[in-house]
């Protein structure tokens, strides 16, 4: 059993059965080389299916010595659990050798979350005078009203908008569909700016049905989304650590504070697992006391 031959195996099992985002990919390709390349340091010429608990426990000694930090190692576990178990359900091995290893222990680490005085602010540091601005505040509003991920945001095609009925339609990971619904604010800003900077440029034939573009009329890149936000939150005074990811967080904890159903916004976010949108959802003490006095029997 060859590793090489393995991994490239692994991947079309990925992309095609999966479908998993590139991202993923790439990372798992790269767990799976920091792998291989430690058991050529340590002169282990064994193939995938002679690899057994001590080396990887061995593994894992290794780059915790690296100092990396525990989430990271515990993603890079993941990666080759992945193809373990890959393995195993292409009966290429008989047991997963990593079913008993231990991911190292993580805090759940919560992001910022903006009050909605403090998006406000945000919108209010842009620049209307500028063409961009009313680009740059449909974004906000969008990404907020939605709770997009920015790749969803930068992807975001007129021909998966229904405006009269006030959905978007997103195709988020692992190619998934979910219909959204958008704020008539949301819906306002992105009327503004196709009056006041999108009809006046000239765009690019195959980004015709992209939403947002830049002054070259192409679709924005991830970069370009993270830059204009990390500048209006110092603009607007917020020394919070900021990027587009806050405005999902935010909308999703907005939605549960309000008294949102965690199915309901697990389904909007695109959430595969409960759990996940557990993680997305910090609500602060007071509202789970306020909430358990006020709907359970023995708070009355």
């Amino acid at each position: 059993m060859d590793w090489n031959e393995e991994i490239k195996e692994f991947i079309i099992f990925l992309k095609l059965e999966k479908a998993v985002s590139v991202n993923t990919i790439s990372a798992y390709t790269a767990d799976l080389e920091k792998f291989c390349s430690f058991l050529q340091e340590k002169g282990l010429l064994l193939s995938p299916d002679k690899i057994d608990m001590k080396v990887l426990e061995s593994f894992l000694l290794h780059i915790s010595t690296e100092n990396l930090s525990a989430r990271t190692q515990a993603r890079t576990i993941s990666g080759i659990r992945s193809f373990f178990r890959y393995l195993q359900i292409e009966d290429k091995i008989e047991d997963d050798p990593t079913e008993l290893l231990e991911f190292p222990k993580i805090g759940r680490k919560l992001p910022d979350v903006l009050t909605l005085m403090e998006i406000d602010q945000i919108e209010a540091a842009i620049d209307l005078s500028k063409p961009e601005g009313h680009r740059n505040k449909a974004m906000i509003e969008t990404m907020y009203s939605c709770g997009l991920r920015v790749s969803e945001l930068i992807n975001l095609k007129y021909s998966e908008t229904f405006f009269e009925e006030a959905f978007i339609r997103i195709v988020g990971k692992g190619n998934k569909e979910r219909l959204i619904p958008i704020s008539p604010k949301a819906i306002k800003e992105i009327k503004f700016y196709e009056e006041k900077y999108r009809n006046h440029i000239d765009i690019k034939k195959p980004y015709a049905d992209f939403i947002f573009l830049n002054r070259r009329g192409k679709s924005l890149s991830r970069v370009m989304v993270f830059t204009i936000v990390k500048q209006l939150a110092k603009l607007a005074g917020i020394h919070k650590t900021i990027s587009p990811h806050t405005f999902r967080h935010s909308f999703a904890t907005h939605l549960i504070e309000g008294g949102a159903d965690l199915r309901a916004v697990q389904e909007m976010l695109g959430h595969e697992s409960i759990l996940t949108t557990e993680i997305y959802t910090h609500i602060d003490r007071e509202y789970l006391r306020e909430a358990i006095l006020q709907f359970h029997p023995r708070g009355k």
